[in-house]
């Protein structure tokens, strides 16, 4: 999920690795690892689904003279393939990685060899954000927007130096929400300013409303504020 080297391709050291995460993320009482950390329900769902659709497999993978086969062998490296490929659209390592939240364990449990915490090289800034993000948001078709963050009219989408990514929060609904902090609202960064935000086929003809700000993971609380909301019809 996220740096190539993070998820294990090789069958057994992935075997080991979803089901670590997919029990990680399911801990923590009162509040799980997976709420900790901004990482949705229905994204565990999908990750709990993974593993359910992989475990009979390494079973039969496991006893390499009896029921070990081509066939099985497919499957699984297609299961490994769908994992990276889900990370590559929700961006959950890259979350984990680049939340206020993250601990050590967050980050050995997900292999995650250096946050966006560690790879800041930045001189640290010495006061709040101001500037605002100009989103440039266009259809692209079946459930996608493209988004491209600027600070300044017609300048090239960058992300700002005080920052270290862009956040956003949005939803889909019939109604539009009337502040950035109501409750229902999924959160995203994009570490770059260009980036493309699937909210499903199955949205086409909705509404999605969406709030910005430069945002940098190390100093959180310098965070700038937010746009006004943002509306788009998803195609």
């Amino acid at each position: 999920m996220g740096n190539t080297t993070r998820i294990p391709r090789a069958i057994s050291r992935f075997d080991t690795y979803l089901e670590n995460a997919t029990r990680y993320l399911q801990a923590g009482s009162p509040e799980t690892n997976a709420s900790r950390l901004s990482i949705q329900e229905e994204e565990v769902t999908t990750l709990n689904g993974y593993y359910a659709e992989w475990s009979p497999l390494y079973l039969l993978y496991s006893d390499k003279k009896n029921s070990r086969t081509t066939a099985v062998t497919e499957q699984l490296h297609l299961i490994i393939e769908k994992t990276v490929d889900y990370d590559h659209q929700q961006h959950l390592l890259d979350r984990i990685a680049s939340s206020p939240n993250v601990t050590v364990t967050d980050l050995d449990t997900f292999n995650i060899k250096g946050s966006l915490l560690a790879k800041t090289k930045r001189t640290k800034p010495s006061k709040a954000i101001t500037e605002l993000v100009l989103p440039d948001i266009s259809q692209r078709g079946g459930g996608e927007l493209a988004i491209k963050c600027r600070n300044s009219e017609g300048g090239r989408a960058a992300i700002l130096k005080e920052a270290n990514c862009v956040e956003y929060r949005y939803r889909v609904d019939e109604q539009a929400p009337t502040s950035v902090n109501n409750e229902g609202l999924n959160t995203g960064i994009s570490t770059k300013a260009s980036f493309t935000l699937s909210l499903g086929a199955e949205n086409s003809a909705k509404y999605a409303y969406l709030y910005f700000r430069w945002y940098n993971t190390k100093y959180p609380n310098l965070a700038g504020p937010w746009s006004s909301l943002h509306s788009v019809l998803i195609l």
